[in-house]
């Protein structure tokens, strides 16, 4: 109904072709009903039967806009789904990562206390074997300060006889190199135990430093599990929302194709009517022809019972705007959520809003009003051309300005807008041979 670039709401673009023949098929019931020749006006009729569908046009827009929504809040969900995936698998990555961290550092913490421990022990027996030590040699010292010397080894030395002396002087060397090598030992020990110490301090101090750097990798290990948790959350609960969608979009398109098959049945009985109207026309418009012969005239149109409807130029219909430019025509279009083909019923001519619209040929007005999603909207029933019933629709008008009756050809009846499932300024115009969309081409004037 409107441009191939322009939203509308699903089921109004569904319906478009059964929307336009039902208002057809009520106007021309109500104007000309064999049953009541005599009624000179629509009337009442017609009011009831545009009340109905404007009725009809209203649920079923309201249906169009909850499906249409369905369906972007469906895609939206969908379409974060791969980035949600792909940032949970990142955060797990990354958990799985800071764990790793986490467990060398913890191992390499547990390596560090153990050499501390270790060289603590070491510590601890070496300071025992230096205090050992100079227990010895506090002992050794203090018995040479009572004995005021070597005691003993001094009457030893006094000795006179030669064995007896080199045997006292053995013992004297001996006494020397215990001390001696108690002292060395002692000195060693104490060397060591430095290192020892010195040794312990910069394990400690590792240790210190592996505890902080696992403290630190537990920290980031447990923020990248709070990640990969809520990651996970995330994606869950977009899948969640997506079933809920995808739930709602189901029922609301079931819905929605339940309201299309109602109106296209409602469509198909109106078209019979339309059809059987057509037929009647022209069998009472063969039977004025056998009581009124008028040699020479032919009517190549096969006559028009509105009036005002005979071909002029090379066409029956003028263009009905004198601006703009056709920004789409006649022909099929694919429903981006139906996944189908479907026609789009008119000719769009691309004008701005308040542009005047014309009468493309005389004829009745049968509906004139809002139309749903047609917004404000005129049809006209041209009568029989070319053996059709030819009527004309113009939709997404600003204003309207016939009410109803007949017009002649170029008459002014409304302007351009864009009111109604229509996205920007432009005027929607069909044409129907006996209730069923055909081109416009077909009927307007060359130029047009």
């Amino acid at each position: 109904m409107g441009r191939p670039d322009r939203v509308h709401t699903a089921a109004s673009r569904r319906v478009l072709g059964s929307l336009a023949a039902l208002v057809c098929a009520a106007g021309v019931v109500t104007v000309a009903a064999p049953s009541a020749p005599a009624a000179s006006d629509p009337g009442d009729q017609k009011r009831s039967v545009d009340r109905k569908i404007d009725k009809l046009e209203d649920h079923l827009d309201d249906t169009s806009a909850a499906l249409s929504k369905a369906y972007k809040n469906l895609r939206a969900t969908q379409d974060k789904l791969p980035a949600a995936r792909d940032a949970l698998e990142k955060a797990r990555s990354a958990a799985d990562a800071a764990d790793a961290a986490e467990a060398a550092a913890t191992q390499a913490l547990e390596v560090a206390r153990a050499n501390e421990s270790k060289a603590q022990k070491d510590l601890e027996k070496a300071t025992a074997e230096v205090a050992t030590g100079r227990k010895r040699m506090a002992q050794f010292a203090a018995q040479i300060y009572q004995q005021q010397g070597f005691g003993q080894l001094d009457v030893a030395l006094s000795s006179t006889q030669p064995q007896e002396f080199a045997d006292r002087l053995a013992m004297v060397d001996t006494v020397l190199d215990v001390q001696n090598r108690t002292m060395e030992r002692l000195t060693t020990e104490r060397a060591g135990l430095t290192a020892l110490e010195d040794h312990l301090s910069a394990l400690r101090a590792d240790s210190v430093r592996r505890q902080k750097e696992a403290a630190a990798a537990l920290q980031r290990a447990t923020a990248a599990r709070e990640a990969a948790t809520k990651a996970q959350a995330d994606l869950q609960a977009l899948a969640a929302s997506q079933d809920k969608q995808a739930q709602g979009y189901e029922d609301q398109l079931a819905a929605d194709k339940a309201q299309l098959a109602s109106m296209k049945a409602e469509a198909a009985r109106l078209q019979k009517i339309l059809a059987a109207r057509a037929a009647a026309a022209r069998a009472k418009a063969a039977a004025e022809a056998k009581k009124h012969p008028k040699p020479g005239r032919g009517n190549s149109g096969g006559g028009s019972s509105s009036g005002g409807g005979s071909s002029t130029g090379s066409g029956v219909l003028s263009r009905p705007v004198r601006s703009g430019w056709v920004s789409s025509e006649f022909g099929m279009r694919f429903h981006p959520i139906y996944h189908y083909w479907k026609l789009h019923s008119g000719r769009d001519y691309a004008v701005n809003c308040g542009t005047p619209v014309y009468a493309a040929a005389g004829g009745t007005v049968i509906s004139a009003g809002w139309g749903g999603g047609y917004g404000n909207r005129i049809v006209i029933d041209h009568g029989l051309e070319r053996g059709v019933g030819l009527a004309s629709t113009y939709n997404h008008l600003s204003s309207i300005s016939v009410g109803g009756g007949h017009v002649s050809r170029g008459q002014l009846i409304g302007y351009s807008g864009t009111t109604g499932t229509s996205t920007g300024c432009h005027l929607h115009f069909e044409t129907l041979e006996d209730g069923n969309f055909a081109d416009p081409r077909k009927w307007l004037n060359t130029l047009s």
